[in-house]
């Protein structure tokens, strides 16, 4: 299948990057991005970053063989229902989002048809978000995970790998939940670590002591907690139950060197830290 017209909902860092770089990669067709306001679509074409904005997202989506939504996860189903009237039989949907049943559920909602339908999330981001965050480079080297689905057509998947690839990602598929568990231990709970830690830090009566004498750990820890508030937030509500169940396997995980701390014994506490260690060098890549 030819892909001439894309049309990205959401021109910053994720959707923005996508666009910025399919362009780099010398993406001959149109990219459309939907944006809220005029000022943001006269910028996002200025910097290069989109061939054209619209305001309206039925409109957009029309003329569109390929639709990418990179909203956060609680705005989803919102725009689903607005591009849904005005489906081509050949438009395919995909996402850019952190949970993907979620995802999924929405788009059985309302979409007339999910054969066409390619889920997906980028493991790739930054701290920063909007127009003045958006890097061509964003993907390079970096895992994309697409999970599509058993009616899932063939094509639609190759055309959406293909694009993917174009701007630098290495494509990988597995099934919505498996993606929902391993990213809700490996990058959602992280992140709730980061947000609640500094939180907590930030709530002390020390807390201008306690971050400007922060040392690099905390400081590569706590980066995260820079992250987009309504993102997270939505991948929380979104991903609630397997998050719910990383929390509980951490928790009581921390429980065995909380109480090993409490009673000095030394022998559980280096055994903990020396397998975590050992887990982390044998399984990280560029640690």
């Amino acid at each position: 299948m030819s892909v001439d017209n894309i049309c990205v909902v959401g021109v910053g860092l994720i959707g923005g990057s996508f666009a910025k770089a399919l362009k780099h990669a010398g993406f001959s067709g149109k990219i459309t991005g939907v944006v809220r306001t005029e000022t943001k679509a006269r910028q996002a074409i200025e910097l290069g970053v989109i061939d054209d904005a619209s305001l309206n997202l039925s409109d957009a989506a029309a003329s569109s063989d390929l639709i990418m939504l990179a909203v956060p996860m609680l705005s989803m189903r919102e725009q689903l229902e607005k591009i849904a009237p005005a489906l081509r039989p050949h438009t395919i949907v995909t996402d850019a989002g952190s949970v993907k049943q979620a995802f999924i559920n929405d788009a059985r909602a309302t979409l007339p048809y999910m054969n066409r339908v390619v889920p997906g999330h980028p493991i790739a981001g930054k701290e920063k978000s909007g127009l003045d965050a958006i890097d061509p480079h964003l993907y390079n080297d970096h895992r994309i995970l697409l999970t599509p689905l058993p009616e899932t057509d063939a094509d639609a998947v190759e055309v959406v790998r293909t694009l993917w690839e174009q701007t630098g990602g290495i494509v990988e598929c597995l099934s919505p939940d498996h993606h929902d568990d391993v990213l809700a231990a490996t990058s959602h709970l992280p992140h709730v670590l980061a947000f609640a830690m500094v939180d907590m830090l930030a709530s002390r009566q020390e807390k201008a002591e306690i971050f400007r004498y922060a040392a690099g750990g905390f400081r590569d820890f706590s980066r995260i907690a820079s992250g987009e508030t309504v993102m997270w937030r939505d991948i929380c509500l979104t991903n609630k139950d397997p998050l719910y169940k990383a929390i509980e396997e951490l928790e009581a995980h921390l429980s065995v060197v909380k109480k090993a701390i409490a009673e000095a014994d030394a022998d559980t506490i280096e055994a903990v830290f020396q397998r975590a260690r050992e887990a982390r060098d044998a399984h990280i890549v560029g640690k």
